[in-house]
């Protein structure tokens, strides 16, 4: 059982568009994992077996839902199985770099079920743009949770 993903991490993009996953994440995410795109322009990272979860859940989807064919077409045709090398490094294919607008500098976070990979500068503008909706937020997002 996953104890959800957590943290920030600052690793570099090689010349090859490889990754090197931070250990703690690597733990979590095992060996088989699928890359694809997330939204706001980031990356998203499962773990194969949470992957798997996930498109069952799409397959339950509405065919006649418009939002439903959009979500499931973007996210799975982005999709792409990696297994780690011996150093823990991920190539990231050069579609999902362009989405995500990779360069050299990135930030991996944890996201619960999943991890998230990000251009720096693009995940720095989004904490800057969502800081005051975050800080002056009325309502619950999760009720109880504060």
């Amino acid at each position: 059982m996953l104890k959800g993903f957590h943290g920030t991490y600052e690793p570099k993009l090689d010349g090859k568009g490889r990754l090197i996953l931070p250990a703690k994440l690597r733990e979590q995410l095992g060996n088989q994992i699928v890359l694809t795109r997330g939204q706001e322009h980031c990356l998203y990272v499962f773990p194969e077996p949470e992957f798997a979860r996930m498109y069952e859940e799409l397959s339950k989807a509405s065919l006649t839902s418009k939002q439903a064919r959009l979500f499931t077409r973007f996210l799975l045709s982005g999709a792409d199985d990696q297994e780690l090398d011996k150093q823990g490094r991920v190539s990231i294919a050069q579609p999902l770099r362009d989405y995500a607008h990779l360069e050299r500098d990135l930030v991996v976070i944890g996201s619960g079920r999943r991890v998230e990979i990000w251009d720096a500068a693009t995940w720095q503008a989004y904490l800057d743009e969502g800081e005051d909706e975050f800080a002056n937020m009325a309502e619950e997002i999760v009720p109880g949770l504060f």
